[in-house]
């Protein structure tokens, strides 16, 4: 399995994650103890479970943290600063919707009315 290319699975398994974005398990459970955003859920066993979200952000961080040289707290920042970017876009996309959907009620009366 080479670095950054993900299966397309549902769950991985920390060592899976460790050989996608290529450090080391120990590294992997000390970013979760450090970004509240990756939470991986647990097996019967107690194994951890990433999700492709997960590994998705994990990625993000490495990238911050490796090639654009933040440190733990500004890699921190910038993660809350994208998710709250994303947030905001996704709200911007429902109004937009939400204004197409009336113009198109209002459309659609206009033909049934005349």
């Amino acid at each position: 399995m080479s670095a950054n290319i993900i299966p397309d699975k549902i769950f991985f398994r920390i060592g899976e994650v460790s050989e996608i974005v290529a450090v080391k398990p120990y590294v992997l459970r000390y970013w979760e103890s450090e970004f509240e955003l990756i939470s991986p859920g647990k097996s019967n066993s107690k194994q951890r479970l990433y999700q492709r979200r997960d590994l998705d952000l994990l990625l993000e961080i490495k990238r911050l943290l490796y090639e654009e040289g933040f440190t733990i707290a500004g890699a921190r920042k910038q993660l809350k600063h994208l998710t709250t970017k994303k947030k905001k876009s996704k709200f911007d996309n429902l109004e937009l919707l939400t204004n197409i959907q009336n113009e198109l009620e209002e459309i659609k009366s206009l033909i049934h009315s005349g």
